[in-house]
């Protein structure tokens, strides 16, 4: 049964299931046959950044300290006019596309919306479509092979996106399958918002709160006001400012479709309460959804930090996945996307995954062959790009006195995966999955330059996650759970219910680095280079308090270590107010007092 959580005296939280919707996962469309040649068709074309080794080159100048450049961001128009395609190779591909039948209905920096009819579109292209359907009904046009380019389209190196039947994004928010007792009962959660301020020595609410701040939210569901003022008002607080952004027309309000957006907007708002929030409502997680939003997102430059819940292997985007044809360049275009924000002083946040560092599984998983094999290590994108803040999670244990006290004062954490029965993520027949915090090896994006200032355990490729928060454990299908698993609360539909994830570590941090922008009177960019210069300080001794680091755990393949950098926690959870390097100001208190409220 689903109940409302009431007065602390009076009934402990029930945990509950909560459908995330079948877009929400990633999952193949059933092939339908060829599409009528008649057919109206839309498509977009993506013309890659110029001058890439500048950009690197800025971006490290701008990152640097000791560089005249240093926090000197970009404009959007700054930006296209150095690294976006040229007006002229624009209008050549627009040339082109005219004389091949096709319409750019709109055009931008970096996309153009294309459409056409679907023989047009196969002859500019040299594939077929054919008609495609999800689970839920939902339809599409799909491509039989990876389109091909010529012409100025092949000179330009134009990325096609929009012809995919493959989601393979989901997101990271799951149910918690036992019924726990609401915290102030208890040292194991769930936690509000409230709760992780105190435990994790968030700054009093008087002292920092995201005033003059934006954070962007890059989700598919939009979210129902009346559950907001439900959720602030249990912790005497106003609702924050919340607003939605349609991309693509966006996907409406569902109990179940918006869970993840419902938690994404309730932790990032918590944490941050004088923020302006903005929701990116994007129709589902295809790749061409999340391009469109990121795009709308650089451009429009109104976000100081965006938080993104959701990912995929980057396994799946690789030949072996596709029949022989890699589809990483739309990764490299999202990539790129995220180069152009950082740029411009925006902060990208992303959960590093929920099944610990053995995220894939064998191809023959897909098309539903039974016993089709144990699951395999990969790196999450968005998590795995160098211009992303890789946020893990943990299980957190707070003071626990009386039923009548809010006290949440950190004890300790403990970051132990929970074995599962099967697959709970894609519904295959994969085994030996878990659920913990994601962390792994990229195979696509070399070592950035912040990861040189620790020992990450790999010389060449990125590595993830970079930081971590309360995530949370013991989900449906989990052969087992330690006795310190925990969870969030959310509230959908009326109703309080647990949730745990890296979609609620996540947006946790990207509140934080709302409340780095206001104390620091700037964008942070690539949060990362101030990570790791901090990881560096606390290693050598001159911060000792930045991250709690020595925290057990494994995730499926890798162990946290006694001290520095792991892929299970990266350089571990924060401390706030030393994070922000404020540690003399006042911290926030128990929960529901003018310190936290």
């Amino acid at each position: 049964m689903i109940r409302t959580i009431l007065p602390r005296s009076v009934v402990a939280l029930c945990l509950v299931a909560v459908s995330t919707g079948a877009l929400h996962a990633a999952e193949k469309a059933m092939d339908k046959g060829r599409a009528a040649a008649g057919q109206s068709v839309s498509f977009n074309v993506y013309l890659p950044l110029q001058n890439r080794a500048a950009l690197e080159s800025q971006i490290a100048k701008i990152h640097d300290s000791s560089s005249p450049q240093y926090h000197h961001w970009m404009t959007p128009a700054e930006f296209t006019a150095k690294f976006a395609p040229t007006a002229a190779q624009v209008a050549a591909v627009q040339k082109q596309l005219a004389a091949q039948g096709l319409t750019a209905t709109a055009v931008g920096p970096q996309r153009l919306q294309v459409s056409g009819p679907a023989s047009a579109v196969e002859s500019a292209l040299q594939t077929q479509l054919h008609a495609g359907s999800f689970a839920n009904g939902r339809k599409t046009v799909m491509a039989a092979s990876q389109p091909v380019v010529s012409g100025a389209l092949a000179q330009q190196g134009a990325v096609i996106s929009g012809l995919s039947g493959f989601v393979r994004m989901r997101a990271f928010a799951h149910k918690a399958a036992s019924v726990i007792p609401s915290n102030r009962y208890s040292p194991t959660g769930a936690y509000w918002f409230t709760d992780l301020k105190q435990a994790y020595n968030w700054p009093s609410y008087k002292t920092y709160t995201g005033k003059g701040t934006t954070i962007g939210i890059l989700m598919a569901g939009d979210f129902n006001p009346a559950d907001m003022t439900q959720y602030f008002s249990h912790e005497k607080l106003a609702t924050p400012k919340f607003s939605t952004v349609q991309i693509n027309g966006g996907a409406p309000y569902d109990p179940d479709g918006s869970f993840e957006t419902h938690l994404d907007l309730q932790q990032s708002g918590g944490m941050a309460p004088n923020a302006n929030v903005i929701l990116y409502n994007v129709p589902d997680l295809a790749d061409d959804n999340i391009l469109a939003g990121l795009a709308k997102i650089v451009n429009d430059n109104q976000a100081d930090v965006v938080s993104m819940s959701f990912g995929g292997p980057e396994a799946f985007y690789t030949a072996a996945y596709n029949g022989g044809t890699d589809y990483t360049y739309l990764l490299q275009e999202e990539n790129d996307l995220m180069a152009q924000g950082v740029a411009q002083g925006i902060t990208f946040v992303a959960s590093s995954g929920d099944a610990g560092a053995l995220t894939s599984f064998p191809v023959a998983c897909f098309d539903g062959i039974p016993d089709c094999g144990a699951a395999l290590p990969s790196a999450m994108f968005p998590a795995s790009s160098p211009n992303v803040v890789g946020v893990g999670g943990t299980n957190l244990v707070t003071t626990y006195t009386s039923s009548t006290d809010l006290n949440s004062a950190y004890v300790r954490e403990s970051a132990f995966a929970d074995p599962l029965v099967g697959d709970i993520f894609y519904g295959t027949s994969s085994t030996g999955q878990y659920w913990g915090s994601g962390g792994g090896d990229s195979v696509l994006f070399k070592k950035p330059l912040f990861q040189a200032l620790t020992n990450t355990g790999n010389a060449r490729f990125r590595t993830v996650p970079d930081v971590s928060l309360h995530m949370g454990g013991c989900p449906g299908g989990a052969i087992s759970c330690g006795a310190d698993d925990s969870a969030d609360v959310a509230v959908i539909g009326g109703q309080a219910v647990g949730v745990i994830g890296t979609s609620a570590s996540a947006p946790d941090f990207a509140g934080l680095t709302a409340l780095a922008v206001q104390r620091f009177g700037t964008r942070m960019g690539n949060e990362n280079y101030y990570i790791y210069a901090l990881a560096l300080s606390h290693q050598i001794g001159l911060t000792r308090n930045v991250f709690h680091q020595g925290i057990p755990g494994f995730n499926g393949l890798y162990y946290t270590t006694p001290k520095g950098y792991n892929r299970v926690l990266g350089n571990g959870t924060v401390s706030a107010r030393d994070f922000l390097l404020a540690p003399f100001v006042p911290a926030a208190g128990k929960p529901q007092t003018p310190s936290n409220p």
